[in-house]
């Protein structure tokens, strides 16, 4: 197998027959996992995904071994650097979650390129604003991208280098089968230090415009190190991620990806047959999806009484997993020490802390239905997590912050191996993110949280989402969770009217599949009631409104972050029709 070679002494290469183990620091290019692992076990599975070949014959299933990826990610990006292609260089990659975009991936990792990762699901407007940002290099992406991006600004109709996938167009640096014609299987790989640019992952935007976060190789070997030591993935397991970066992570974990029949941006509209189908056709021992992937497959097992007892562990991420998702994957997931478990973390700082459904079920969920919170569990072992006091301003110094007792609400900053250095191109949201701290860094989670006597980090909401009346401060987590205990209640948002200091608390309520009230009296009849469990908690007696929404407004991504900012829009009109 190629090694990853001609590195400076100040760099660190991989040992293509070191065990999965290996610390991350014996690593340069993150893609020399995926090469170690293709020394190891070649001839297992390391994509298992659907195809249709035409729109009249069934689809079929394409298998791709380690081995496989490896040499097939060798000719592309050799052929890349062979066409035009330099190392630093910016490249958006815009291709649907498939083989060819792992393949792609790690080719460019392996010339040495910078990925950009752009969630298709943000939106045009969001979309065109990233690109303007990273100013990229060029494009590898599908034809109907490339036809896009012609019609948009200069800066990125000029791009100058640019590969075509799943067609030939004019003016392309090659298209994705000339380059696997043309490139050598045995592309040594191009010299990178841990530190090196690999990645520009943009944000969802779901709580202000998206940022391009800069990751290293080194903080993806980190991350790769981290998960997988936590939650105990083997070599050899069977993955179906319902998020396609962690199809990714599992190349160079030694992990077959089963890529899903679904559209990644809508995971709440996922097929649960299509998904239980592939569970068993191909044995799958870990599955990640979404808070809501998992409430529509969940739901669909217990109606149907299914049960997953090959599942090992399911991971939901992305936004707080409500307690009913908690209980029914519980049901469902038989077999011997098999768990939902819940990272928490952010696009800037992943993975944080993690805990599991059963020991929330057991443990902390009273105390979340009581107003105290979402409980996140405990750091990674790499990971530091702290409490300080919440303010606006840049924190230049770790001593210009205020640490937080536990028990204490305070906004939650973390450091460690995984956690971003610095934004893209913003360094005003650098500054504002970033505390130095001697020779590390303290990344500011956006978020407010407490920790426990034990340990355990708890999550009250994000800091942008704080209500102020003018005596007291609610923390959107902690009173939804009240409301949300409702039978007929799927879930609830806290917004405030006004300016802060003096704002009106309204929680906006989305009833459960056929239970929107019918008549004035129904829906007064669950007003009261909601009112009822408002004024039995501390936290929530100063709500006195109560509006119903059939459909809260939520992130394109994990389709489960709710777009407060625009609720509270939506809401002041409701309330201003009311008065009128």
């Amino acid at each position: 197998m190629p090694q990853f070679s001609n590195l400076p002494d100040s760099c660190v290469c991989v040992d293509a027959s070191a065990p999965h183990s290996t610390p991350a620091a014996r690593y340069g290019n993150i893609a020399a996992r995926l090469t170690a692992h293709a020394g190891q076990r070649p001839d297992s599975p390391a994509i298992i995904s659907p195809i249709r070949i035409s729109p009249w014959r069934r689809r079929q299933v394409r298998r791709l071994s380690f081995h496989e990826l490896d040499e097939r990610s060798n000719r592309l990006a050799d052929a890349l650097l062979q066409r035009g292609a330099r190392p630093g260089m910016k490249l958006v990659l815009f291709v649907p979650f498939s083989a060819e975009f792992i393949e792609l991936t790690f080719a460019l990792l392996k010339a040495g390129i910078v990925v950009v990762l752009i969630d298709p699901g943000m939106g045009r407007t969001n979309i065109f604003r990233c690109l303007e940002e990273v100013r990229p290099d060029g494009f590898v992406a599908i034809p109907a991208v490339h036809l896009v991006r012609w019609g948009a600004g200069a800066a990125l109709r000029r791009a100058p280098f640019n590969i075509c996938v799943g067609g030939w167009l004019p003016g392309m640096a090659g298209t994705y089968e000339q380059l696997l014609r043309s490139g050598h299987p045995d592309f040594p790989g191009t010299a990178v230090c841990s530190t090196d640019p690999a990645a520009v992952i943009f944000t969802s935007g779901s709580t202000g415009p998206p940022k391009g976060v800069q990751y290293e190789h080194g903080m993806f070997n980190a991350q790769v190190e981290m998960i997988q030591s936590r939650y105990g993935i083997e070599p050899g397991e069977v993955d179906l991620p319902g998020f396609p970066l962690f199809g990714l992570f599992n190349a160079a974990m030694g992990v077959t990806t089963v890529i899903p029949e679904m559209d990644p941006t809508r995971p709440a509209q996922v097929d649960p047959v299509k998904i239980l189908s592939a569970l068993e056709r191909y044995q799958v021992t870990q599955a990640f999806g979404s808070p809501a992937f998992w409430n529509r497959v969940g739901r669909y097992c217990i109606e149907h009484n299914v049960q997953l007892p090959g599942l090992r562990r399911a991971l939901s991420a992305g936004g707080p997993v409500p307690e009913h998702v908690l209980q029914r994957l519980s049901r469902i997931l038989t077999g011997p020490g098999a768990d939902l478990y819940t990272p928490y973390g952010a696009t800037e700082s992943l993975p944080v802390c993690s805990i599991g459904a059963r020991q929330v079920l057991s443990e902390t969920a009273e105390r979340s239905r009581a107003g105290a919170g979402t409980c996140v569990g405990t750091p990674f072992r790499e990971t530091q997590v702290r409490i300080i006091e919440r303010t606006d301003r840049p924190l230049e110094n770790w001593t210009d912050a205020r640490e937080l007792p536990p028990g204490e609400i305070g906004e939650i900053v973390a450091s460690g191996p995984s956690v971003t250095r610095a934004y893209f191109s913003r360094p005003e949201a650098t500054r504002r993110a970033k505390i130095a701290d001697g020779d590390r860094f303290w990344h500011r989670m956006g978020d407010v949280g407490y920790l426990d006597k034990s340990g355990r980090l708890w999550f009250c909401g994000r800091a942008a989402h704080v209500v102020t009346t003018g005596s007291q401060i609610l923390y959107s987590v902690c009173c939804e969770s009240i409301f949300d205990q409702h039978p007929q209640i799927y879930r609830t948002a806290l917004v405030g009217l006004g300016k802060p200091g003096a704002q009106q608390p309204v929680i906006v309520a989305e009833p459960e599949s056929g239970h929107w009230p019918q008549t004035p009296a129904q829906t007064e009849k669950l007003k009261q009631e909601l009112l009822a469990l408002a004024a039995a908690h501390e936290q929530t007696r100063q709500v006195a409104t109560i509006l119903f929404h059939r459909s809260l407004p939520v992130d394109t991504r994990h389709n489960v972050k709710i777009n407060r900012e625009a609720l509270a829009d939506w809401a002041q009109t409701q309330l201003s029709q009311q008065d009128s």
